[in-house]
């Protein structure tokens, strides 16, 4: 299968219009971060499980001159959160407490993480950025199969939260492929936000919506939570992994820390030689997952709020002391690995654009409401989704697990605080040059989709489509088990990985990957003709598009 090529630009998005609409920015003269802008608020109208106004994420920028710069506008714990507020008086977790209704809700960033980029570093002006999105909304657009297929996802919900279901329900039921969906209230937001900025959204009609929904809901969101809500700009994580070098999302992500512990250790391997899919191939790439994961899910947490030791982690010596403890013929046992777990339930359903512009500057930026949906509830008036982001805190910290092991307080609920995250929006240059943009929506999976992608692309040669396309693997530490897609083993691989102590479960939801490689289809191939920037969709989700100029 062959990557989507063009010659001065290239955007991939998880939906078509989104993917049009950034292409057409590109066109007039804007950069890869004004096209990022526009896409971003462009998804809120049209991709609405993910894309997002009530939402959070990160933004990875390398620009043409070697510069890069990691925007955090994830979202952050109200001030009236406190550790135990999903326990009942037992201490027990309450089921949904924490994913749907008001009390689910983190303090939204994405239009300060959006409206920070276009002020910083943007060139065009807010209104004909937004200008698309408002449109989109206004006008409405009509629904395709991937749409509605997304929408039946939480047509119950929709049904339970009335303010909901007047958008997304069509007279009470669920959409049909070739409806119109019309959002005329978030057209309206949309206009606050290019009349006044951050302020139309974090102040007056809009946030007074938020706060008296939030109320009324029994959600703790104050105006005070929306007013003082700030985008962190924060230095990337980088590394280099056989002469390619690597610029990946900093904590309060686990993503950059994660997929730079894991290619320090396989850089140590010859998986080029063992060949994609192989036992031994596969053997250290699971050891290798599994090892990151018990640092991410035992030490990591908010930089605000935890002393974090990424230095370690991402130190080669520290590689060389893991490969040590790993047996060339047996599987590792996780019981035996790490004290402590801060996992918390992490929701997989976020979403990811890549764009390269023709001066060369790249953005990879990963955002999200958590579950499809966020918690499923929207303040009247306003057409915005809201996130369920609380949920990816440890919501009962010092509890034993099911798998015996003690919840962490790296990832406790604290007023102010930022969720751990595993987003890992990458930008991957070779000689002081952009060649690979990526990411991934999947919760936890991010991490082990980025890193397999990247193999695929760096060890095992192939094109980008093919990177992207190629059956993927995932294993996090606990529980102990591989998780493998349709076609991810071979049976005497599978017989051979078992003799070594692997167990194996078939269910790997699907990632949706959204990646540029630039100056060639493959980054040891030719270009063809004049294309310089090839993107892959991921086939997985039915949606999304490549497409350049």
């Amino acid at each position: 299968m062959q990557p989507v090529a063009a010659e001065k630009a290239m955007v991939v998005t998880a939906q078509h219009l989104a993917t049009e609409v950034g292409v057409n920015v590109l066109k007039r003269g804007g950069s890869a971060i004004d096209a990022a802008v526009a896409v971003g608020y462009a998804l809120a109208v049209v991709y609405p499980a993910a894309g997002n106004l009530g939402g959070g994420g990160f933004m990875t920028i390398r620009f043409a001159d070697g510069r890069k710069t990691f925007l955090d506008f994830r979202e952050t714990a109200p001030r009236a959160a406190k550790p135990d507020m999903y326990l009942d008086k037992d201490g027990n977790v309450v089921n949904g407490l924490s994913t749907i209704g008001w009390l689910a809700v983190g303090v939204p960033g994405t239009v300060s993480g959006l409206e920070y980029a276009r002020g910083k570093y943007g060139t065009m002006t807010r209104g004909a950025l937004i200008g698309p999105a408002i449109e989109l909304a206004e006008d409405g657009f009509i629904l395709d199969q991937g749409d509605v297929d997304m929408l039946a996802s939480a047509t119950d919900d929709f049904k339970r939260f009335p303010s909901t279901g007047d958008i997304f329900l069509h007279k009470g039921q669920a959409f049909v492929a070739g409806e119109r969906l019309v959002q005329r209230d978030l057209a309206n937001t949309l206009r606050l936000i290019r009349a006044q900025g951050t302020s139309g959204f974090y102040r007056g009609k809009a946030a007074s919506a938020i706060v008296k929904a939030s109320q009324a809901g029994g959600g703790i969101i104050d105006l005070e939570d929306l007013k003082s809500y700030r985008t962190r700009e924060r230095a990337p994580i980088e590394c280099d992994y056989r002469g390619y070098h690597v610029i990946s999302a900093p904590l309060p992500s686990s993503g950059g820390v994660a997929i730079c512990e894991m290619l320090n250790i396989l850089e140590g391997y010859p998986l080029r030689q063992f060949g994609w899919g192989s036992a031994q191939a596969l053997h250290y790439e699971i050891e290798a997952m599994r090892r990151a994961f018990v640092d991410r899910n035992t030490l990591l947490g908010d930089p605000n709020f935890v002393s974090n030791p990424v230095e370690r982690l991402i130190d080669k010596n520290y590689a060389v002391k893991i490969r040590d403890s790993i047996k060339p013929d047996k599987a590792g046992v996780s019981s035996e690995l790490g004290k402590d777990d801060v996992a918390s339930h992490e929701g997989s359903n976020t979403t990811h654009f890549s764009i390269v512009d023709v001066a060369g500057n790249a953005v990879s930026l990963t955002y999200t409401l958590n579950d499809w949906f966020g918690a499923r509830v929207v303040a009247s008036g306003s057409g915005v989704l809201m996130n369920d982001e609380m949920d990816d805190f440890t919501a009962d910290p010092g509890r034993v697990n099911v798998y015996g092991v003690r919840q962490s307080e790296a990832n406790a609920i604290a007023p102010g605080k930022i969720p751990l995250s595993s987003m890992s929006p990458t930008i991957i240059t070779k000689d002081g040059k952009p060649v690979l943009v990526l990411g991934t929506p999947g919760g936890r999976r991010i991490i082990t989709t980025v890193l397999q992608t990247i193999l695929n692309a760096v060890d095992f040669q192939m094109n980008i489509q093919e990177a992207v396309d190629a059956p993927r693997i995932h294993h996090q530490w606990l529980p102990d088990v591989t998780n493998v897609e349709p076609y991810g083993l071979s049976p005497d691989t599978r017989k051979m990985l078992e003799a070594m102590g692997y167990r194996f479960d078939d269910s790997l939801p699907a990632n949706h990957v959204a990646a540029i490689m630039v100056g060639a289809p493959s980054l040891e191939g030719k270009a063809i003709g004049r294309n310089r920037f090839y993107g892959a969709n991921d086939p997985r989700r039915g949606t999304g598009l490549a497409l350049g100029y």
